[in-house]
């Protein structure tokens, strides 16, 4: 059992070895930064040893009325106490600055990572954990990679500069400073693993307050109608109440691992005072040497049990780091093939290309049934084909596909241009392709933001030009403020109509070689959706265009139509 908790620890302290290799990236990106808070540490610790000595030299002068050295060293006091003070401010602002910039580049990173990410392996988080990933860990990391290895090192030397001293005045008093360090390290195995443990669930708890709340926040609209939000309040609370005892039973160790170094360090302190008393009432000390050692014995306990405090710091920081490891950990888009699809397009305005797909197969997860089971289909500059069949057997999954936001389990799904030059379908090829989701896609901003996220300088007449063919533009004309007009977050000032629609125009905006429909037009009226589809078909008569559809009406303009079944195959 023994060597269970053993093996258990030695894989505890393994984890946080690969933690903190992975925060090494960071320090030494920012070492300079970080040398400037150990040079300041390192200054501020000698000016408060240098004040301690000082003030013995100034006590001593005082008991003995030596006249001429009071003066001295009181202005020697006094001047290292008003630069303290300064030095300290001007210390404060400047690490305003560096931390700020350090959490913000940090932050960059990891959402740039985030982002990069394989779609399916990011797909597996809730966004409110993300988001409580980016925030919440990131700041903790980037807080620690500034401030933990300056802290070690001014805390080290304060340790270090206070033993010396002692030492040169009094061995014994050494001794007695140091009566904690056995007790601190034999709990330190303890104080590791228990910290590691409740760091770790308070910062998972957090991450489901905020998917809850975030959540019911993006469906309050939904919650309202089942008169579910008194429900919902209360499952809020609930979740609340488990985080509150999460993080009591966190703080009540905290408390108690405080207590125990504070009693701890509060007996070192008065033992090493009583000693002083011993040697001052024998007179082998002076009044000045009394409150050298009291001040020394103070800063030796003190930095002592900082540097115990230090093993927290540690945890939290490498708990963060794991965490946010984990999704930096994914695949990542490395649009390897750019420059061959970049080709492309430009061929493609001139010559056709043709999609086609072969033996292909596909699973979300390994050892699950295939969505889809050896399909095989082709589609050319010109045509448009159809994807039918119930809801869940592997429409929307052909479309990710062909945008590359997952890989084929088997078989291969290849874009060729006229020339026979074949490129394999990756997130490069993606930017042949215009995509309109079949849920609401619309951006917190206004009407011409969203439009223009696909093409940063289109005209006004541009966008207006997209409105019309999707038949918004009389819409957006009568708005008091045009295109300028709020939608706010999902497009929550917009009829799903609407919406559908200003995500159809964002796409024939984009002008590409492959407009890729998933139910684009599920939510439109039969007469705007034969206006909208025969403007579609007629804007590019060169594009290829794939749809999937559970409406009919849409099928007369497939060229060909074909029919997912429940066993992942087309017919």
């Amino acid at each position: 059992m023994n060597e269970e908790k053993k093996g258990g620890y030695l894989k505890l302290l393994s984890g946080m070895k690969n933690e903190w290799k992975w925060l090494a990236k960071y320090i030494k990106v920012y070492r300079l930064p970080i040398f400037f808070y150990i040079i300041i540490g390192v200054f501020a610790t000698l000016m408060s040893l240098g004040t301690s000595v000082v003030s013995k030299y100034l006590i001593d002068a005082v008991v003995s009325r030596l006249d001429d050295r009071l003066f001295r060293y009181g202005a020697a006091v006094i001047a290292l106490a008003v630069f303290n003070i300064v030095f300290s401010a001007i210390t404060a602002w400047i690490s305003a600055n560096v931390t700020t910039k350090t959490n913000n580049d940090i932050k960059a990173d990891i959402f740039s990572n985030m982002m990069l990410s394989s779609w399916k392996d990011i797909s597996v988080y809730h966004s409110g954990e993300l988001l409580n990933r980016i925030e919440g860990d990131v700041s903790v990391i980037s807080s620690g990679v500034i401030s933990f290895v300056p802290s070690l090192v001014t805390r080290a030397l304060q340790f270090i500069g206070s033993l010396v001293i002692v030492l040169v005045y009094d061995r014994t008093m050494a001794v007695l400073a140091l009566i904690s360090a056995p007790f601190l390290f034999f709990s330190s195995r303890f104080l590791v693993k228990t910290m590691r443990k409740f760091n770790k669930q308070t910062r998972e708890m957090n991450g489901k307050v905020l998917s809850f709340s975030e959540e019911a926040l993006q469906n309050i609209q939904v919650l309202k109608a089942f008169d579910l939000t008194r429900d919902y309040i209360k499952n809020f609370c609930e979740l609340l109440k488990t985080y509150r005892t999460v993080r009591l039973n966190y703080e009540k160790f905290s408390i108690l691992t405080t207590l125990f170094l504070s009693l701890l360090g509060t007996l070192v302190s008065y033992t090493c005072y009583g000693w002083g008393v011993y040697r001052l009432w024998q007179g082998a000390i002076s009044y000045g040497t009394m409150t050298l050692f009291l001040s020394i014995a103070s800063n030796l306990s003190s930095s002592f049990s900082s540097l115990a405090s230090l093993v927290p710091t540690a945890i939290s920081i490498a708990t963060s780091a794991g965490r946010v490891m984990e999704i930096t950990a994914f695949t990542k888009e490395d649009d390897e093939d750019r420059e061959k699809a970049l080709e492309m397009k430009k061929r493609a305005k001139e010559e056709r290309i043709n999609l086609e797909a072969k033996d292909l197969f596909f699973a979300y997860k390994e050892g699950d049934g295939n969505v889809l089971s050896g399909i095989d289909f082709n589609v050319s500059s010109g045509e448009t084909i159809a994807f039918i069949g119930a809801s869940g057997e592997g429409k929307t999954t052909i479309l990710r596909l062909i945008l590359g936001l997952v890989k084929p389990s088997g078989g291969s799904i290849t874009l060729i241009s006229e020339n026979g030059a074949a490129l394999s379908i990756s997130d490069s090829t993606r930017r042949l392709c215009a995509y309109v989701p079949q849920e609401k896609s619309i951006f917190s901003g206004t009407i011409a933001e969203n439009l223009r996220i696909v093409k940063s300088d289109a005209t006004d007449e541009e966008l207006e030009e997209v409105l019309e063919k999707c038949e918004m533009l009389s819409f957006v004309s009568s708005l008091p403020l045009g295109l300028e007009t709020p939608v706010g977050e999902k497009g929550v000032n917009l009829s799903q109509g609407q919406a559908q629609r200003i995500s159809i125009a964002r796409a024939l905006l984009r002008d590409s070689e492959i407009l890729l429909l998933d139910e684009a037009t599920s939510a439109l009226d039969v007469e705007t959706e034969e206006h909208v589809l025969k403007n579609i078909m007629t804007d590019n008569p060169q594009r290829l265009c794939i749809l999937t559809t559970h409406r009919e009406s849409m099928l007369r303009y497939a060229d060909r139509i074909y029919k997912v079944t429940p066993d992942g195959k087309l017919t």
